[in-house]
This record gives structure tokens, C-alpha cells and sequence, in this order.
């Protein structure tokens, strides 16, 4: 996270669980305990619950971190679950795992289902087009219970602070992990069940009464939670260390957290503390949890060991109790206000996240400040309140389904329904839009030839501009096939991204295209002539890396980058390398020089290797397809004027004098007539701010061709 992201996320964090048997085995302590916690009963959890839920949405409002909270909830439900299985087996109940399964969704799925809808009518009225094929997967995803694996395969940034980018069911991968654990844990408490009744039939614990102790059910439990603790911490910290962004979504790594809270569920009892001393345990639990968020940096540190903070706060606020002492956290975590805060604790996360994205990409903008982030806490509690009213407490205190197993799965079949039947006419019209855009003709779909001088094509009034919104995603080039032989770079990091195409026998020409994204996007034109003309195309990009010589400006990782480029280029000796040889920015001044450009191709042209450096194309404010998509392509907005997009004369002219230097510029096909337009020839010519979709680059192909041709006087 979110994240979530941060990933993030940048992104969402946790979900506390719907699912919240606060009534708990009084354990002995000294100290006493008042009467409510004789009873069972928990404030203080139900406290600890609300603190996190407002941690969480605090920090993902204003700080766009991730608090520790996520952790916090899933140590508490698996701590309650715990005490729950443990008391029925203990008191010789059955367990009837089916019948508890379909009960605990049928609390979690109404309100979740509730959020899913109001989050689809919220997509369809705010967000561009282009995102709602990812909201519609991950509604069915969070609808199934795999949206965290969603999350991981797409590789969400958690922690990305622009949180209007952020899906808005981002935060429905902590409900995913829970409800994978749901059903996992039960089928643990069975088994040690199950295990112990065979123990006892074949009388070992008679035979051997000192091993009673250490084979009862609690035992068997704290063994089996004990070794889940072990190694999924242990894969945590290695798999956080090796791949972050994966592993924050990653079940297994956090299953750990779970474990701690069981196995904190099962000592409970056996922990006898002074009553002091537990109240300096509770408040250095609140102050653990506090602070968390606040003092590590967990970027590229959550899940592993770093998470140990936040759990080991919330046990330490669990351990100590009920103190019965006016100086004990726990006079403050079951005040009145924070417990009611916790009965809506687990709408108000399900609601506070897509209130947040969606808030942030109606008003355009990244971030909210201090009275807009109050308002959307404020409406977010307004909704979760009203949820829990009225969906969650009547289903929950409803009697029909409890009486028969085949009741309580025809209410969760029905919410379902409620959700799938709308997802699924959705996706079937977002599929018939892309088919429809596919089987046009090429006539109705021109792109950049329709800027070409006499042009007379006309397009067919109904023609539906392409790429489909929903294939904006995929309007990246690249070249697939690996550098093999004489091409593979003796730098391990190069090898890893190195990628050439495939020519036949001894290629004409040997061309390397060096930088960043923007060198990449001309893949598809390079593709297109290497195919007709046998050369051969090798592609070393590292993204935000644009090429030239160490510069003060640009990154230390990507001056190494580069660094070790002009050593491949060199060592390799091809006929010329493609790069930017201009640098584009959103606001003014619209377009510079690149930095240490001419100092990085200098050993290139010197020794004979031609250079094509290419002009940027222009950056904006704004994503312009979405501008298009939801404006119009006609609006002023998507239509911004040249020279607000790239400078008078372009940079690279320059270095006309530079021998073995060629500039290419294809300006006049992006921008035309003053404006730089969202759509040419009913093809986006973006695919978001910056970037040219592979379509458009596609009708370029020919252009591109002729004026690569000549100005290098190739044949």
C-alpha cells in the first residue's frame, strides 16, 4: 500500500475484520480485573481496533504512508479467532467449519459488497475510461478473495504518494489475505483437534501422564502456530529484501502475523503480570503504535522483521489488559467514544480509501490538505456509521439464515449477485467496444498520415477512436527476444535488460537505442524498417534515464546506467545509436538541451558510430487521453498550443556541426497547426502525460523511414 502502496503503494493499508468475538477467557493476573472484563468482555481490544482504523486512514489522507495498522488488524483477528476455536473444543463443541465459514462471510460480505457497488457507481462518473477495466477485475478479485495476488502480479506500488492514480479497491487486498486465513486457520484448529482425539484413543497420555500436559489441545496449537510464526517470518524478511512490492501483498509472507496473534491468544491465560507493570506494558504499546508510521521509513522494509513493531505494541496494549488502574491505557482505549469507533471500525476502512481516490481524481489532484482530508474522514465515518446501522447489524441479528447451512449460502450467493450481475454486463460492453474498434478498417483510423500534405481520406462518422480505452495499458513497445552471442553485455546489469530482435543471417545494420521510455516508444518504427531492411535492433533502456554524460541533474543510478552504456556501445562498435537528443518538461521553460549530451555521444562519433539523436516529444499536466476520453477530443484542454509545449527551435539543431551526428524530428506529426492535439486522425496520440501510444508510433512508420533515410543517406 495501499499499499501501497508506499505502496505504495502509495496506496491502502489494512482492513480490520468484520469478524470480532470480543468476549475473551479471563485470564488470573494480579492487580484485579473490573467487572466487565470478568465478563469477558474487551474494551480495550475493541479500543485498539479503533485506534488503528483511524492510524490508517490519518496516515493514508495526509501522510500517504502505511502506519503499522495493517499489521495491528490482522494479529487482532487472528487472536480473537483463536480464543474463539480454542473455547469450543475445550467446552467439547463440534466445530462445524462449514457452518462457520458460511456465518462469518455472511457478516464480512454484505457491507464489503455495499462498498464494491458504490465504488463501480464511483468509476463510472469520475474515473477515465482507460482504469475501468482494472476496477472491474479487482471488484471480482475482492469479491473472490484474491485481490492482494492481483495486486502482487501487477506489481502496485504500495507507497506511490499520488494516491488519485490508486485503484480504489487497492485496500481490499488486506480483506483478501483475511479471508484466505479465514479458512486456513479453522482447518488448523480441526486438525489439532483432530490429532488430539487420536492421541487420546491410543491411550499415550494415560500410559505416560506427563505428556498430557504437553500433547492437550492448546499445545497442539501453540506447535502448529509456532512453526507457521517461524517460517513465514523467516520467507517475510527474505522475500521483502528480494522483492518488496511483491511481498507486501504476499500471503504467505504474512501469515506470521496471524500466527503471533494465536499463539499470543494461547499464552493469554498463563501470563500473570503486577498491575504496574501492565500498565507501563499498555502504554508503551500505545506508544509503539503511534509512532511506527512516524519514525521507520518502510519502504522496502514492510512485511519483514520491521513489522514486529507494530504487532508487539498491540500485544503488549492486549497482555496488559483491563489494569483497573486510572493511569492505564486501557481507561482511554475503552472510553466510550474509541469502542463505538471500533464497532464501525471495519466499514470505515472499507469506505475511507475510494472515498479518498475518488474525491482526489474529481478534483485533479494528488493530494488532500487539512480541511479536505477532515471532510473525507469525516464523510467516510458518516458512511460507515450508516453501514453498520443498516447492512451489517440487521444481517448480522438476522435469524432466517441460521437455522439451516443451505440459508446462510443462498444470502451470500445473493450478494454476490448483486455485485457480479453489474461487473459482468459492464466487462461484456467495454468487450464489445474493443471488438468493434478492432474490426474497423484502416481508413477510419489514419493517426499521423492524416497529417500528411493533400491527405483526403475521410473516416466514417461512427469510427470509434483507437487504441480502445482499455488497451491504453498495453500501448508500451518494446522488443521481446533476449541479446544473444556477440550482443549479450558482459555488465550482469545490462544483461538483464538487454533485448534485440531476431534478423536473418548477418544483419545489414546494427543500430542500439539507449535512454529511457521516450527512446523506447520509437521501437515500433525501428521494428517496422529492421523487418523490411534485415538490420538488427538491440534496446538498453532504463526508465527515467535519459542518455548523456554524468550530469549533477540526473540520478546517480542512471549516470552509472549510462556509464556503463558507452561501455557496451564501445566495446560492440554498431553502425549508430538511437537517443533523445532533446529533454521536454511539463511547464516552462518546455524544452532544453539534454544533459551531458554531447559530452556522452562524443566517444561515439569519434570512433565512426553514427548517432540519430531524436526530438522529445511535448509533457503536459494532464493525462490527455484521459482529456480526450472524458472532454472530447475537440476541448481546448486536450488541445494544448505549441508554444506551450516545446521551444521555439529545437535543441538538438545545435549539433548539426557534430560529425556522425543526424537529428531526426517528427514534431510536425505530433503537433500540428499551433496545437499539440490529444488525438490525430482518430488514433490517441498519448497513452498519459508524456508518453506516445505504440498506435500512433505506428502511423509514423513511414515518415520516420523516409526522414531517417534521409539524413543519414542510408540505402
Amino acid at each position: 500500500m495501499v499499499s501501497g502502496q508506499n505502496n505504495p503503494a502509495p496506496a491502502a493499508e489494512g482492513l480490520p475484520t468484520a469478524v470480532s468475538d470480543a468476549r475473551a477467557k479471563p485470564s488470573p493476573r494480579a492487580g484485579g480485573r473490573p467487572a466487565a472484563a470478568k465478563k469477558g468482555f474487551r474494551p480495550e481490544v475493541q479500543g485498539l481496533r479503533a485506534l488503528a482504523v483511524l492510524m490508517v486512514v490519518a496516515y493514508h489522507v495526509w501522510l500517504g504512508r502505511v502506519s503499522g495498522g495493517v499489521d495491528i488488524f490482522l494479529l487482532i483477528s487472528a487472536f480473537l479467532m483463536t480464543l474463539q476455536f480454542a473455547r469450543k473444543v475445550e467446552r467439547g463443541e463440534p466445530l462445524r467449519l462449514v457452518r462457520h465459514w458460511l456465518h462469518l462471510f455472511k457478516r464480512l460480505l454484505p457491507a464489503a459488497v455495499v462498498v464494491l457497488v458504490a465504488v463501480l457507481a464511483g468509476t463510472w462518473a469520475v474515473l477515465p475510461p482507460r482504469r475501468w477495466p482494472d476496477v472491474l477485475q479487482q471488484a471480482w478479485a475482492s469479491l473472490l478473495y484474491f485481490q492482494n495476488w492481483v495486486l502482487a502480479d501487477t506489481s502496485v506500488d504500495y507507497y506511490a504518494v499520488d494516491h488519485s492514480g490508486a485503484s480504489p479497491l487497492q485496500h481490499f487486498w488486506s480483506l483478501s489475505i483475511q479471508g484466505q486465513v479465514f479458512i486456513l486457520w479453522p482447518l488448523i484448529f480441526a486438525a489439532a483437534a483432530l490429532i488430539q482425539r487420536l492421541l487420546k484413543r491410543t491411550g499415550l497420555t494415560s500410559r505416560y501422564p506427563a505428556a498430557e500436559k504437553w500433547l492437550s489441545y492448546r499445545a497442539l496449537l501453540a506447535a502448529a502456530f509456532g512453526l507457521v510464526f517461524a517460517f513465514s517470518l523467516a520467507f517475510s524478511v527474505r522475500e521483502t529484501a528480494a522483492n518488496q512490492a511483491y511481498a507486501y501483498f504476499d500471503t504467505r509472507a504474512r501469515l506470521w502475523e496471524f500466527a503471533l496473534g494465536s499463539l499470543l491468544a494461547l499464552a493469554l491465560p498463563y501470563l500473570s503480570f503486577p498491575r504496574g507493570l501492565r500498565v507501563l506494558m499498555g502504554w508503551l504499546g500505545v506508544a509503539g503504535m503511534l509512532s511506527c508510521g512516524l519514525i521507520l521509513v518502510v519502504d522496502q522494509q514492510f512485511p519483514g522483521y520491521v513489522a514486529l513493531w507494530p504487532t508487539l505494541s498491540a500485544a503488549l496494549i492486549i497482555v496488559a489488559g483491563q489494569t483497573g488502574s486510572p493511569l492505564g491505557a486501557d481507561r482511554i482505549l475503552s472510553a466510550r467514544p474509541l469502542v463505538g469507533m471500533g464497532n464501525i471500525s471495519y466499514a470505515l476502512y472499507l469506505w475511507h480509501w475510494p472515498v479518498l481516490v475518488i474525491f482526489l481524481v474529481a478534483a485533479g489532484q494528488r493530494g488532500a490538505n487539512v480541511w479536505q482530508g477532515l471532510a473525507i474522514i469525516g464523510s467516510s465515518i458518516l458512511l460507515a456509521f450508516l453501514t453498520t446501522k443498516f447492512v451489517e447489524t440487521p444481517l448480522r441479528c438476522w435469524n432466517w439464515p441460521e437455522h439451516h447451512v443451505w440459508r446462510a449460502a443462498v444470502v451470500l450467493v445473493a450478494c454476490g449477485a448483486l455485485l457480479a450481475g453489474p461487473v459482468a454486463l459492464w466487462q461484456n460492453r467495454i468487450t464489445a467496444y474493443d471488438a468493434a474498434a478492432a474490426a474497423q478498417p484502416a481508413s477510419d483510423n489514419p493517426g499521423a498520415a492524416a497529417l500528411e500534405p493533400g491527405y483526403a481520406g475521410t473516416s466514417s462518422p461512427s469510427a470509434k477512436v483507437i487504441p480502445a480505452p482499455a488497451e491504453l495499458k498495453n500501448e508500451f513497445a518494446t522488443i521481446e527476444g533476449d541479446c544473444t552471442g556477440r550482443l549479450v553485455p558482459a555488465s550482469p546489469v545490462l544483461a538483464q535488460i538487454c533485448h534485440a530482435n531476431q534478423p536473418v543471417g548477418t544483419p545489414a545494420k546494427t543500430i542500439v537505442v539507449l535512454g529511457d521510455s521516450h527512446s523506447q516508444q520509437w521501437l515500433p518504427d525501428w521494428d517496422t524498417i529492421a523487418a523490411q531492411r534485415n538490420w538488427q535492433i538491440v534496446m538498453l533502456i532504463k526508465s527515467g534515464c535519459r542518455y548523456g554524460a554524468d550530469a549533477p541533474s540526473r540520478a546517480d543510478d542512471c549516470n552509472e546506467f549510462n556509464d556503463l552504456d558507452r561501455g557496451y556501445v564501445m566495446s560492440l562498435k554498431p553502425d549508430a545509436v538511437f537517443t533523445l537528443a532533446s529533454l521536454t518538461l511539463e511547464q516552462a521553460p518546455f524544452e532544453t538541451e539534454v544533459p551531458g549530451y554531447l559530452d556522452g555521444i562524443k566517444g561515439f562519433t569519434d570512433a565512426g558510430i553514427q548517432v540519430i539523436g531524436m526530438r522529445d516529444n511535448p509533457r503536459f499536466t494532464i493525462n490527455m487521453a484521459d482529456c480526450a476520453a472524458t472532454k472530447g477530443a475537440a476541448a481546448p484542454a486536450c488541445n494544448p498550443p505549441l508554444s506551450e509545449s516545446l521551444a521555439a527551435t529545437a535543441p538538438m539543431d545545435a549539433y548539426q556541426d557534430v560529425p556522425n551526428f543526424f537529428a531526426l524530428d517528427l514534431s510536425d506529426y505530433i503537433c500540428a497547426n499551433g496545437v499539440c492535439p490529444a488525438v490525430v486522425g482518430n488514433v490517441y496520440v498519448y497513452k498519459d502525460d508524456n508518453h506516445l501510444t505504440k498506435t500512433y508510433t505506428q502511423s509514423m512508420s513511414a515518415i520516420f523511414e523516409q526522414r531517417l533515410l534521409a539524413e543519414t543517406g542510408w540505402h
